[in-house]
């Protein structure tokens, strides 16, 4: 089916094959509560005749989203104890959040802040929220890195996005930009001469961060779209969430991590699914996911290892929690397990 329009409504799931009509009372429940938006690249994406398509997984509303559990919070990974201003995180000494805009061109299903994006969230940052947010940055010298995140802010036209980058251009201890977004995988057409412009009008490293969970997104406009950012001098990183039923399985995430570095996108972060309200349905337990990237170990370049990250609740931030793969013996001796499951002795026993 061709898709001209953003998919916003039960209504619109419906006319577009993506749900059934029986579904529609439940779905429009789960939209009252929760942000839909479907962009026509990634409505293209889903297989209608795949009931558990990965990519309608990711964006298409489905009932068990009504289901809470005690432990989701609205805030998971505390975002809100950690912000000075509107509009501001500074969880990490040397780094802060800019959230200058909390709408996307798409919303994810398992999204940690659906609660704070979409039309009926936090929305933009007025003039003077923007002013007080830039001056937080001037203020504080330890800030080497500002993360523009969201929301998605590559939904600013270039102009907008031109005009916080020259508002952080003289400020002479932020040396690095970063930009978190899906924009070149669900809307790459966006990726033009004039948004990467403005992503460069700093004069500053700049840094995106793409987000993609399945290889099924990183189709050929997507990979042209980042080549026209890393052509311009624009490094690139990935993220990914490890999700129930998207790519919880060792060929789908090497295959993932594969398509990144054949774009040029070094693999960063593989987050473990955060307890956003909601979003039972999609997580795992920290031991399959400690499995699953254990398993890419030797069956995928080392281009190809991300680290798998749980942000710790409460707002504590990053903890890698990877399996390890060696353990101390005692008397300065280890085993070590290679990427086959074996065990060796470290040093080795003479």
């Amino acid at each position: 089916m061709n898709v001209h329009r953003p998919i916003k409504t039960a209504g619109d799931l419906v006319e577009a094959g993506l749900i059934k009509p029986s579904q529609q009372d439940a779905v429009s429940r789960v939209a009252e509560r929760y942000t839909v938006a479907i962009s026509p690249t990634i409505a293209e994406l889903i297989d209608r005749d795949d009931p558990n398509d990965p990519i309608a997984r990711q964006f298409v509303p489905d009932a068990a989203e009504l289901t809470l559990l005690p432990e989701e919070r609205e805030d998971p990974i505390g975002d809100k104890p950690h912000s000075p201003v509107t509009g501001i995180v500074h969880r990490y000494p040397d780094r802060v959040l800019l959230k200058a805009v909390h709408v996307c061109p798409v919303y994810c299903r398992f999204c940690f802040r659906r609660e704070m994006v979409g039309p009926q969230g936090l929305g933009t940052l007025t003039p003077a929220e923007l002013d007080a947010a830039i001056a937080y940055i001037v203020e504080h010298e330890e800030i080497w890195e500002v993360i523009l995140t969201g929301g998605d802010p590559l939904v600013l036209s270039p102009r907008r996005l031109a005009e916080i980058m020259e508002r952080l251009k003289p400020i002479a201890h932020v040396k690095i930009v970063r930009f978190h977004t899906r924009v070149p995988v669900v809307e790459p057409e966006r990726i033009n001469a004039d948004l990467v412009a403005a992503l460069k009008a700093s004069g500053k490293a700049t840094y995106v961060a793409l987000h993609a969970n399945h290889p099924r997104e990183m189709t050929q406009e997507a990979r042209d779209a980042s080549a026209r950012l890393i052509d311009a001098g624009v490094v690139m990183v990935s993220q990914s969430v490890l999700l129930k039923g998207v790519n919880d399985d060792a060929d789908v995430l090497a295959a993932l991590m594969r398509a990144f570095v054949e774009t040029r996108i070094k693999p960063y972060y593989l987050h473990h699914p955060d307890l956003a309200p909601g979003t039972s349905h999609f997580r795992l337990s920290i031991e399959e996911g400690q499995a699953l990237v254990a398993s890419l170990r030797g069956r995928v370049s080392g281009l190809c290892q991300p680290a798998y990250i749980l942000d710790i609740p409460g707002g504590h931030g990053k903890a890698v929690i990877s399996a390890a793969s060696i353990a101390a013996d005692g008397g300065g001796c280890y085993t070590v397990t290679d990427f086959r499951g074996e065990q060796h002795a470290y040093p080795p026993k003479i």
